[in-house]
């Protein structure tokens, strides 16, 4: 157990019948810390969240928030955690101000005398001032979701769990998350956010932990999960062939000829890499060189998170939705 940490979890299981939806995973989530809970549908990540808040029973394991044991002492520490989990609920002909009085209203922690004054400035932390006296009914699909971040935020938090917080959002709306994300943590609070946008986690998240079929693989900063692939030389050249027998010459392994889609080039020019397995670019492009390969272009790629995540689960990933 460690104070430092703002999620805890120990050999934690929940399974439905014989299937284990979370199979014994040990979460580590660093208080101050953006968590990005990477994963496809399916690997668990909710039914890891539900765990956690107490949603649900965990069939083995152990869970602690903020320091305190769950669910045991649950009234002692989730009125200092704020959730929106698969998606919010709100009652359609109240008015989102209004729904968010109601929430408040079940806050026995909250106090009455600044309940219009903490509605007012939740609806404005996401976006929604000028919606406040509009009917939920008449809310857009990403309007409900700011609107269901807003009940999150209705009191201080030390802990934000957002499972799928862009969900249904245009391009604005999401920048907006994204921006209120990066400011609750300026602030102090641990947000760990449940996602499988990889493009959204390596714009705002420090900590990453990546799921796959109720396991999770691998977590840590998100550099140290980036650095988990080999850096990858790549050249653009007019003589594919001549080029990866070079490249093969050096000793670099995993040398193949990719697409070069998008590029401002002729149709007869390639893209071949090889991982670089210690060799210093200079010295390939060298070689290439002295070969009398025609060197239209020679970078170093050193890993993306999706690298990572295929290299971790040998699985496709979307990468912005």
């Amino acid at each position: 157990m460690s104070t430092e940490l703002a999620i805890e979890t120990t050999g934690l299981v929940k399974r439905f019948g014989h299937h284990a939806a979370v199979d014994g995973i040990d979460l580590v989530v660093p208080r101050g810390s953006v968590y990005g809970f990477l994963g496809p549908n399916g690997s668990g990540k909710t039914t890891t969240i539900r765990v956690i808040l107490g949603l649900a029973s965990a069939s083995a394991g152990s869970v602690r928030l903020l320091g305190t044991a769950m669910p045991h002492d649950a009234r002692n520490v989730l009125w200092r955690v704020g959730a929106l989990v698969e998606g919010p609920a709100f009652y359609p002909y109240l008015s989102g101000a209004a729904n968010l009085r109601r929430y408040d209203t079940a806050n026995r922690q909250a106090p009455k005398d600044t309940r219009i004054a903490r509605v007012d400035f939740a609806l404005e932390r996401v976006g929604l001032s000028h919606a406040a006296g509009k009917r939920v009914r008449a809310y857009s699909l990403g309007m409900k979701q700011r609107l269901g971040i807003a009940a999150a935020l209705l009191a201080p938090r030390d802990l934000l769990v957002l499972d799928e917080p862009t969900n249904g959002l245009d391009p604005q709306g999401t920048r907006e998350v994204r921006a209120l994300v990066r400011s609750l943590a300026a602030d102090g609070t641990t947000v760990f956010v449940s996602s499988h946008l990889l493009a959204e986690v390596e714009q705002i998240c420090t900590h990453v932990g990546v799921m796959s079929n109720g396991r999770l693989v691998s977590q840590g900063t998100l550099d140290t999960l980036r650095g988990q692939t080999r850096p990858r030389l790549r050249i653009e050249t007019l003589d594919p062939a001549k080029a990866m027998k070079v490249l093969d010459g050096l000793g670099l392994p995993d040398t193949r000829l990719e697409s070069a889609d998008g590029r401002p080039d002729t149709a007869d020019s390639h893209l071949v890499s090889a991982d670089l397995n210690g060799v210093a670019p200079e010295d390939a492009c060298v070689a290439l060189v002295a070969a009398g390969v025609r060197v239209r272009g020679l970078y170093t790629d050193h890993g993306s998170l999706e690298d990572s995540f295929v290299a971790l689960t040998g699985e496709g990933f979307d990468v912005a939705g």
